[in-house]
């Protein structure tokens, strides 16, 4: 193994080994501060010029934009610092250790996506001597597996705004141009409770959730029927029942009951309005039922993101790799760099199919391929 690549596998080893797990879930959710200063220690050493700013009041959350160069335009390497929770007695070896075999390194992050941002660095270590007529940054962002807050902060800030931006989730190298928006929302129904034996003394809860099941499912049908993108592996709208939980015991009239559920949208879907329209379903069923029913997001929406299948940046990331660019089905802060302006397409090593899961691993022949593709389209953007 050479030195170079010895040197990335270190710098993922200390990056996977800075625990920075970020969830809805106060029991399992963290900091991604160390992982942020090991970065901007790193880019700092080469000439980059670094910006941390505080997500979160305590500064346990941060975002760093790196910088070398100076002017408008550029281009933007982004990706999240955090990574989802784990189940460690599923692994077959320490999550949070680094582990090389079977050509693969193995740790929680490895690939979505503590991996992008070493090969990010090497590939920017080529022009550290070069003068830039355009900057090339280094976005690296704080919880995007839960609120996605670090990148509603930039795109509040107005920063950074390059010409392109490129975000390196595992795509296995080709370019992503088109997503789903997602929200998770809870649905709260307020009955009253009373004496099982006796169902006119209460509202029951159970049973009026029924109903609002039953009307989800057929507005899941809807939905599939108006808004779909045969663009998308999935071609339609999804909706998810997520989990549901209600009552306290089976002699009593259930008095409340609740149901967290999430959907992913086209882009079609997203702008004709679909929340305003289940809001409107579920009111008929609490002037019905006489309980009381209540939408509310879990988090934030995160909308659904489409880059023009003729703009340059599409059609230089495929020509560069030979993939048309495609659509996914999962979502990333995409909407929120190109918002800042900026060209952007979903772009980097690893497989989605090994994120979230026990045993994450980025494959060792996806560096070289990285780091060159990305030297190329810093060289296209920025010199």
């Amino acid at each position: 193994m050479s030195q170079h690549e010895q040197q990335i596998i270190r710098q993922l080893q200390a990056l996977v080994g800075t625990a920075s797990v970020s969830s809805t879930d106060p029991s399992w959710d963290q900091g991604n501060r160390g992982v942020v200063e090991l970065l901007a220690g790193w880019l700092g050493d080469l000439g980059f010029a670094t910006e941390i700013t505080d997500v979160s009041e305590d500064g346990r959350k941060a975002n760093l934009i790196a910088t070398l160069g100076a002017g408008p335009g550029g281009l933007v390497l982004a990706g999240h610092t955090d990574t989802v929770p784990f189940d460690e007695g599923r692994w077959h070896s320490d999550p949070l250790a680094l582990t090389e075999r079977d050509q693969r390194l193995y740790g929680l992050g490895s690939t979505d996506m503590k991996g992008f941002f070493p090969l990010a660095i090497a590939a920017a270590r080529a022009f550290v001597d070069t003068p830039l007529k355009q900057p090339l940054i280094i976005l690296a962002t704080a919880d995007e597996e839960s609120s996605m807050n670090g990148a509603r902060a930039l795109a509040a800030a107005g920063q950074p705004r390059g010409r392109a931006a490129i975000i390196g989730e595992p795509t296995s190298l080709v370019p992503v141009r088109l997503h789903k928006g997602i929200m998770m929302e809870s649905i709260q129904v307020t009955g009253s409770a009373g004496h099982s034996s006796n169902p006119a003394l209460g509202v029951n809860a159970i049973d009026v959730m029924h109903g609002v099941l039953s009307e989800l499912m057929l507005f899941r049908q809807e939905l599939a029927q108006r808004y779909s993108n045969s663009a998308f592996e999935v071609a339609f709208p999804t909706l998810n029942l997520g989990c549901i939980h209600g009552g306290d015991s089976p002699n009593r009239i259930c008095g409340g009951c609740e149901l967290h559920f999430d959907l992913r949208l086209t882009p079609a879907a997203a702008a004709a309005g679909v929340r305003q329209d289940l809001e409107q379903r579920l009111q008929r069923i609490a002037a019905r039922s006489g309980a009381g029913i209540a939408l509310r997001p879990l988090v934030e929406p995160v909308p659904p993101f489409e880059q023009a299948a003729d703009s340059e940046l599409v059609r230089l990331a495929e020509k560069l790799t030979g993939h048309s660019a495609r659509a996914v089905g999962f979502a990333t802060e995409a909407p929120f760099l190109q918002a800042l302006g900026m060209e952007t397409i979903v772009m980097g090593p690893g497989s989605i199919d090994r994120a979230h899961q026990p045993d994450e691993y980025l494959e060792l022949d996806q560096i070289q391929p990285c780091i060159d593709l990305l030297q190329q389209c810093i060289a296209r953007y920025c010199l």
